[in-house]
């Protein structure tokens, strides 16, 4: 089976009836994703190979998300970045979402009892997304952005969700995702995550330690619905040149548990 990209775009596009699929809205989509992931402007020429299309329909592409403020021209002039009109569509789900109203204050409490950085996650298809973060003292830059996509396989809020699924839907899961390291501690081989997923299923949240970010240590615990079924994760990451994992572990395992139950519904 091949293996789901890491916004599982291509599995929610395969599952609309292609009867009712706009292929030039795909197309204008997956121009716009492929300058947001490339980290750098890019040129017309880049663009169209990233996304495999002809240079005249990209550059079609381009200038109507340029025109609608989704695309801009970079400060130098060379190339193409994301625009500012994408920040209001980013505002319009987070107000919308009630997870994240309900979850706000919150975490804004937990934020300053841990005094350590507080996240909450949401579950999307193989992927965790980062809707909430509450900074402390230190923080590596992509560590402060809401928007950041991290797979479930290594990141702690997507074990503590997938210590709430059965083993089919693990593994279904599992199968569909690209299990490539991130940093040389992540755990990557099915056997290592399995037995983070049953260390999470014991605890009741799930640990990482320097899986994402060299130094630091991240635990987290899963957020249901009415059903049970896990939506969301409740993080907290601190610096391992400032806990241990056992004092960390102590100290903000049953703090994150507290409030994921507080969220649950």
């Amino acid at each position: 089976m091949p293996k789901a990209d890491s916004t599982g775009a291509a599995a929610r596009v395969a599952a609309v009836d292609p009867r009712l699929t706009l292929q030039s809205v795909v197309r204008t989509f997956q121009v716009l994703e492929a300058v947001g992931r490339a980290g750098r402007p890019r040129s017309l020429g880049e663009i169209a190979s990233m996304v495999s299309m002809d240079k005249s329909a990209v550059q079609r592409a381009v200038a109507t998300l340029q025109g609608l403020g989704y695309l801009e021209r970079a400060e130098n002039g060379n190339g193409f970045v994301p625009g500012r009109r994408i920040l209001d569509r980013t505002y319009d789900y987070l107000r919308m979402t009630p997870i994240i109203e309900r979850a706000t204050p919150v975490l804004i409490e937990l934020r300053k009892t841990a005094r350590e950085r507080v996240d909450l996650s949401l579950l999307d298809d193989v992927s965790i997304v980062y809707a909430i973060r509450l900074q402390s003292k230190r923080e590596n830059f992509p560590a402060t952005l809401i928007g950041r996509r991290l797979p479930v396989f290594f990141t702690s809020g997507g074990r503590a969700m997938l210590a709430l699924m059965d083993d089919a839907k693990v593994d279904d899961i599992l199968d569909r995702s690209e299990l490539r390291p991130i940093t040389q501690k992540t755990i990557f081989d099915l056997p290592g995550i399995r037995g983070k997923i049953a260390e999470a299923r014991r605890d009741g949240y799930a640990l990482a330690v320097e899986e994402s970010l060299i130094g630091e240590v991240v635990l987290a615990a899963a957020v249901t619905d009415a059903d049970g079924a896990p939506i969301a994760a409740v993080h907290i990451a601190a610096s391992l040149s400032e806990w241990t994992v056992a004092d960390f572990r102590a100290r903000f395992g049953p703090l994150a548990l507290e409030a994921a139950k507080a969220l649950s519904r």
